[in-house]
């Protein structure tokens, strides 16, 4: 961490805009074949298995390579330049989700289908957090939280539209949602900007490794519990459906819900253009959980899309938070690799809400993520509290020392002969 003062690549560029919204185009949509993916792959596995929920394997083999890749890879980054790394990265990945399309193409076995999801699934941990650190040569400090409003507004209209694309393509080939992911997966390659200024980091920086402090670990654990939050309501969505006696594709309203307040949490965000205080934050943690009781323990279809509301609203300001904290809690040369953490612990709480869905039942997976909330909120708000106890005593301290310095100088005056 010493080091962070040297790194060649930390001045941000403020340019023409024409970068940043090249840099917009990739990441909006570097998420498509992630939010097409369930539909997708389920499509897919239909003909090869006859069984649609097969899908979910290919899911599963998607997310664990991505959990196991995402640090070792952006740590074999580090010793190149960041845009160049990340389009062999998608350029990976696009070739991974074209080996899908032939293999399903050539009704190969089910397992080689998987091994081609997971080996696209290896890489993308670790271009979500180049992607997301190259961000930081195209704005200053000051104009960070506008830019990821926008790149969270523009991830929850891919995530709107991606599943519909796919579900429409699927409907006419399976092959043509699939080819569908690759050609729109590998549009990053084309839109990202060229940045002469993002130099590879020098020999000293990346001799350092990334320390997880215990404040880095909380913020990381904080988006696991936030990821888990929203992929309860979303996996879950069809059995809610059905719980409330409704069709089966009704479960979309739910997700929808969710997706159109989080594109307004995002426009919001946009706008105002600022780091919220330490109590707003808490606030956020509280509507997360306060909208997975109402959704868990609601038991009506009014009270479950209100549930969903509140959890979308407040989750592009808290993922946009959870960046920006995070961000500055680490060198420069290590924002890559903390972001793709970042991206992991999402990771990790979708594979936990939708192995509990699938294990337990859907009340207790609730029940769990509420737990789960309600001690994050605690943890945060000990630790906000101790922040705000700190700071007021050395204010209290500093006061009093000026007081006894200013008494002191009185007292010294006072005693001083007049000249007269």
């Amino acid at each position: 961490m010493a080091a962070r003062s040297a790194a060649p690549t930390t001045t941000p560029v403020t340019g023409p805009a024409a970068p940043l919204l090249r840099w917009f185009g990739s990441y909006g949509t570097f998420a498509v074949p992630q939010a097409a993916a369930p539909i997708a792959f389920s499509l897919i596995a239909l003909p090869l298995t006859g069984d649609a929920a097969s899908g979910a394997a290919m899911m599963l083999g998607m997310t664990i390579a991505q959990v196991l890749g995402a640090v070792p890879i952006t740590r074999l980054g580090q010793r190149f330049a960041p845009v160049p790394y990340l389009r062999v990265l998608i350029g990976l990945r696009t070739a991974a989700l074209a080996g899908i399309a032939v293999l399903a193409g050539l009704g190969a076995p089910f397992a080689l289908v998987i091994a081609g999801a997971a080996l696209a699934g290896l890489v993308n941990g670790a271009a979500y957090g180049t992607l997301r650190a190259v961000l930081n040569h195209l704005v200053p400090a000051s104009r960070l939280p506008r830019a990821l409003g926008v790149a969270a507004t523009l991830n929850e209209v891919t995530f709107v539209a991606a599943p519909v694309l796919a579900a429409v393509l699927g409907g006419i080939s399976p092959q043509l949602a699939a080819w569908a992911m690759v050609l729109l997966g590998m549009a990053p390659v084309l839109l990202l900007p060229r940045i002469p200024q993002a130099a590879a980091p020098g020999p000293e920086q990346r001799r350092s490794r990334l320390r997880v402090t215990p404040m880095i670990a909380l913020w990381l654990v904080c988006g696991g519990a936030s990821a888990a939050a929203i992929s309860a309501i979303e996996i879950g969505a069809v059995s809610l459906a059905v719980s409330f006696g409704m069709p089966a594709a009704w479960g979309v309203v739910f997700p929808v819900a969710i997706c159109t307040t989080s594109i307004l949490g995002g426009i919001w965000v946009s706008v105002h253009n600022r780091e919220p205080r330490r109590r707003t934050v808490l606030a956020w943690l509280g509507v997360t959980a306060a909208g997975v009781a109402i959704v868990g323990f609601g038991h009506s279809v009014a009270a479950t899309i209100i549930g969903a509301l509140l959890v979308g609203a407040v989750l592009a300001p808290l993922a946009t938070y959870y960046s920006l904290v995070l961000d500055r809690l680490v060198a420069p040369e290590h924002r890559a690799e903390v972001f793709a953490l970042l991206r992991t612990a999402n990771a990790l709480g979708i594979i936990t809400s939708s192995a509990l869905i699938s294990l337990v039942s859907l009340q207790a997976t609730y029940a769990v993520v509420i737990t789960v909330m309600a001690a994050v909120l605690v943890v945060t708000g000990s630790v906000f509290t101790s922040g705000w106890v700190t700071v007021r005593r050395r204010r209290l301290a500093r006061e009093a020392a000026e007081a006894r310095a200013h008494g002191a100088e009185a007292e010294a005056h006072s005693h001083t002969p007049s000249l007269r």
